[in-house]
């Protein structure tokens, strides 16, 4: 018995072995078996190199670009963690617990969500969330509206900005629950997350018959400038724009976040910024809270080049 089992028998075993050590490290991280996630991204980025000699052309069978990309995505998706992902908290659309029926139906009606969360007094302090179904049960139930918003309220999760995607998409299969609420190191609100933004993150953007269509995020004017959705990511803008706007030191992401570390302060419409690099950032919207638009003045050497 003992020599059978040194035969193929084990070399079988061994195999198998392998290969479930190999998919176990491509899903969770194991950095002891990184080979087999190496291996992959290599083999992609060898076939991406093949379409490119081949003007796009891909064997019957084989993987499509768009797989290949999602595949890649896949691959980095263990590599984030639920501050990278979601809805940042400058963008969340949430209720005050006292808030009206009719108000929250308003709200729904205007925001498009089919949840929204529910905060007390403040957004660092969200209590709960309110589904749509629930609100929708009510109205077609035909009875009163309830005399609190509060007792229409489910229990999100509470995860911290350091928690892994991974983890996140298995605690939020587990628990059944559809948005987590992201806090950051003082247990403030961060951002949200649904199950939604997670897969799009492996296949891209998901857009529903009641999503806007998508605007470019900054787009040029003549003599240089260019108008920006402070929205924008610096890496985007210092790409398509100039590499010396997205030189900051501070943990900012966004045209807004250069906006408000530029000023000192929240800028009102109207203000100008000046840039180390000699573009003006000018305010063009904004509210109490943050900048949402901006024109991005260029330096006077590039206007001279232009003339």
């Amino acid at each position: 018995m003992a020599d059978g089992s040194t035969g193929n028998g084990s070399g079988d075993s061994s195999s198998e072995g392998g290969i479930w050590r190999g998919l176990r490290s491509l899903l969770f991280g194991d950095e002891q078996n990184e080979t087999l996630r190496e291996r992959i991204e290599d083999a992609i980025d060898e076939a991406e190199g093949e379409d490119g000699a081949q003007s796009g052309l891909t064997s019957k069978g084989d993987l499509s670009p768009l797989e290949r990309k999602m595949m890649r995505n896949l691959l980095h998706f263990g590599e984030r963690d639920a501050g990278d992902v979601g809805v940042p908290r400058a963008d969340i659309i949430a209720v005050e617990e006292k808030t009206s029926f009719a108000e929250l139906v308003q709200l729904f009606a205007e925001a498009g969500h089919s949840r929204l969360p529910v905060y007390r007094e403040k957004l660092d302090r969200v209590i709960g969330m309110i589904h749509i179904k629930d609100v929708f049960a009510v109205l077609a139930a035909g009875a009163g509206p309830p005399t609190r918003i509060t007792d229409l309220m489910r229990t999100p999760l509470y995860v911290p900005q350091s928690m892994g995607t991974l983890d996140l998409l298995a605690q939020m299969q587990a628990s059944r629950t559809h948005l987590a609420v992201v806090l950051d190191e003082y247990s403030g609100t961060e951002g949200l997350i649904t199950i939604e933004d997670l897969v799009e993150e492996i296949v891209g953007e998901i857009d529903d018959e009641h999503d806007d269509a998508s605007e470019a995020l900054f787009v040029p004017l003549d003599e240089g400038g260019w108008d920006a959705d402070a929205r924008a990511e610096l890496e985007d803008v210092a790409a398509a724009i100039d590499p010396r706007l997205g030189e900051v030191e501070e943990d900012i992401e966004t045209l807004g976040g250069l906006a408000f570390i530029l000023a000192g302060h929240v800028p009102a419409a109207g203000e100008c910024l000046p840039h180390p690099s000699g573009w003006t950032l000018e305010v063009l919207e904004a509210d109490a809270t943050r900048v949402r638009r901006l024109r991005l003045h260029p330096p006077k050497e590039l206007v001279e080049v232009e003339e």
